[in-house]
């Protein structure tokens, strides 16, 4: 008798059962990516000159901004914009927006702690299940509900550890809260809850709402070399002659930025753009997600909960595009790389991470803390940034 061909449908389900994580979760980026993509916060702080230009008067692409600076010639930088051949200057260092200073961050937190919830109000703050809240002192803040705990937990421990690694100025303001309906905090806002999908105590992130923020397309080499197709080339002292100094400013946040989504695995901003070009070759020239520039110039490191727990749970599958992108970066801010070459030497990452983790949020405990494994990849990662950037440094030596 003849034995009948296996059939390749079993190997084709395995396959497909093997893709969905990662398909879950670009689904889920786009989703969010749809909910926040409304036309108000795009407008907010823009002329009505500016929004009547062509394309909407979004952000112009690096070498737009290349050409322009060319043809004015009145703002050169002053003095080169390096250091020792791989740190941004002082000079320019000092010309970078503050964003979130301490002091405005712990009095923001203090007040939101105490705070009673008035209204709760859906859209303006990402995924369907997340609400704009206002407060009972006049601020709001978005709530955000995460589809699993550690999605929270995510964006709690990126925050500080944006705080471990000095630039936590450019996180809003993010504290932890209990969903308790009979509680005094949420009492203006029982009914809300019972047609809410928020389950009774679950914890929930409130952010800061920052005003008048707008959409931030990615500068060279990330926007135009990634959308023709090429290898992303360092971003170094030598590539940076003779450019505005708005843009080397905004350059300045963009290398803390890549270094800080690098060290916590947050796939959902510039990597899952790089992650689209397959599908979409323009993606580069539209907006980064969860990236917002505020009036000053600064940006804005909004949505952090893919980082650290979730992210490093898909490492195969998004490394291949964050660690090009780190590659992509060879000049730095010097407090930044000081602080991750304390933090190699000491090989002490996760124990700084706790230490300020549990001494700044009460509700630390109810979401727990990174599992061994992931203590030891942030280590892993913190290395590995160290490394580089000793690499760019030898290669600043040569030239």
């Amino acid at each position: 008798m003849t034995r009948a061909r296996p059939s390749p449908l079993p190997a084709l389900g395995l396959l497909l059962l093997g893709a969905l994580p990662g398909l879950w979760t670009v689904l889920l980026r786009r989703e969010a990516a749809a909910e926040t993509e409304t036309p108000e916060p795009r407008d907010w702080g823009r002329s009505p000159e500016a929004r009547s230009e062509p394309g909407g008067g979004r952000q112009k692409t690096f070498r737009a901004l290349l050409a322009a600076g060319r043809e004015k010639r009145d703002e050169p930088a002053a003095g080169s914009p390096v250091e020792r051949g791989i740190f941004w200057s002082r000079e320019l260092e000092e010309q970078v927006p503050r964003g979130f200073s301490a002091e405005e961050a712990a009095a923001w937190l203090s007040a939101a702690r105490t705070a009673r919830v008035s209204s709760l109000e859906r859209g303006g703050c990402g995924r369907s299940s997340n609400r704009l809240a206002r407060l009972s002192d006049g601020s709001r803040a978005c709530v955000r509900y995460g589809i699993n705990p550690e999605q929270i937990q995510g964006e709690a421990l990126s925050y500080h550890l944006a705080g471990v690694l000095g630039m936590q100025e450019r996180l809003p303001p993010m504290a932890l809260a209990l969903v308790e309906a009979r509680g005094r905090r949420w009492e203006p806002v029982r009914e809300e809850l019972r047609g809410s999908p928020w389950a009774e105590g679950a914890v929930v992130s409130l952010t800061r709402w920052v005003d008048n923020l707008t959409t931030v397309v990615a500068p060279a080499p990330w926007g135009s070399e990634a959308s023709a197709g090429r290898r992303l080339q360092p971003l170094s002292a030598g590539e940076l002659g003779g450019l505005p100094r708005s843009q080397l400013v905004e350059l300045v946040q963009w290398s803390d930025l890549i270094l800080f989504d690098y060290l916590t695995a947050n796939f959902d901003r510039l990597v899952s753009n790089l992650f689209s070009l397959q599908w979409d070759p323009r993606v580069m020239r539209r907006a980064t997600s969860n990236l917002l520039r505020a009036p000053d110039g600064g940006l804005v490191f909004m949505d952090n909960e893919a980082g650290l727990v979730h992210g490093y749970r898909l490492l195969s599958m998004w490394d291949p595009y964050n660690e090009p992108l780190l590659r992509s970066v060879c000049v730095f801010r010097e407090g930044t790389a000081r602080r991750v070459a304390e933090l190699h030497r000491r090989r002490s990452a996760a124990a700084e991470l706790r230490r300020r983790y549990r001494a700044r949020e009460p509700l630390w405990a109810r979401l727990g803390f990174l599992s061994e494994r992931q203590a030891e990849l942030l280590q892993a990662r913190v290395d590995f940034v160290h490394r580089h950037i000793a690499h760019c440094r030898a290669q600043a030596a040569v030239l």
